[in-house]
């Protein structure tokens, strides 16, 4: 299951995630300053309108919810959703990394395929709702691996009436997984990048010398090609990238 939160860093409240910190060992004068910057803060919208020479403002609010992004303050997010994986975990096996949350289902019959989900689910939403995290039900599917020789099962995950949606591919920390875990999508879509590329190159080659060349491809060529490459390197679909990349290295070197 891929879950998709709504607005997870502005969504944070306060006194909850003051709550946890005691168990990370978080506490006294550590704890008191972080109090300090969350609590008793407000703010309000000011909006000045140039063409009529007026000045709207609005009243004060406290700021009960939300962090700084992209701040020292953004490691306190992974204290609010640590404990996550305790409400599941003899069910199934969470993958967190920041706000993007997945979690991995394995059965070994139909029955217990169909039953398990359903569970995990509940118990998700329970957890997001006690720790007021919205899920995004439109945006939330779930997957189905299975090898191109098995059929699937027919598996249907609902929560109060409301159902996931089952998709065949993925995109997950910017690789693009499908449900046979066959890669083809993913190499496709680097291919792209690659042959742009290659292109690019080409048209500069005249105009610069091969250390600018060789910027070039490390930042337009490898960061592409090397991302992910553990895992998609043995797909049958990768040799097209690994000849895109003896294409380029020809263009950099042969005048």
């Amino acid at each position: 299951m891929f879950c998709d939160l709504e607005k997870t860093l502005n969504s944070v409240n306060h006194d909850i995630l003051l709550s946890k910190l005691p168990y990370y060992a978080i506490s006294g004068k550590a704890k008191l300053l972080l109090e300090s910057y969350l609590q008793n803060r407000y703010q309000r919208v000011h909006i000045t309108n140039s063409y009529f020479n007026s000045n709207t403002v609005s009243k004060w609010t406290k700021i009960k919810y939300g962090m700084p992004q992209g701040s020292i303050l953004d490691p306190l997010f992974l204290v609010y959703i640590n404990d996550l994986p305790k409400a599941i975990e003899h069910k199934a096996v969470p993958i967190l990394f920041a706000d993007d949350t997945s979690i991995l289902l394995t059965s070994p019959n139909n029955i217990q395929m169909q039953s398990d989900p359903n569970l995990v689910f509940e118990q998700l939403n329970k957890w997001f709702k006690s720790n007021q995290v919205f899920l995004n039900f439109n945006k939330t599917y779930f997957i189905q691996f299975t090898h191109k020789s098995k059929c699937t099962y027919d598996i249907q995950i609902k929560y109060e009436d409301i159902q996931l949606s089952l998709a065949n591919e993925t995109k997950f920390l910017g690789l693009i997984i499908n449900n046979n875990l066959s890669w083809k999508t993913h190499t496709e879509c680097t291919k792209s990048k690659l042959s742009s590329a290659c292109y690019a190159m080409r048209l500069v080659k005249p105009s610069v010398p091969i250390n600018t060349l060789r910027m070039i491809y490390y930042s337009y060529f490898y960061s592409v090609m090397t991302y992910g490459l553990l895992s998609w390197r043995n797909s049958p679909d990768s040799i097209k990238n690994f000849r895109l990349q003896k294409k380029i290295i020809r263009i950099m070197t042969v005048y």
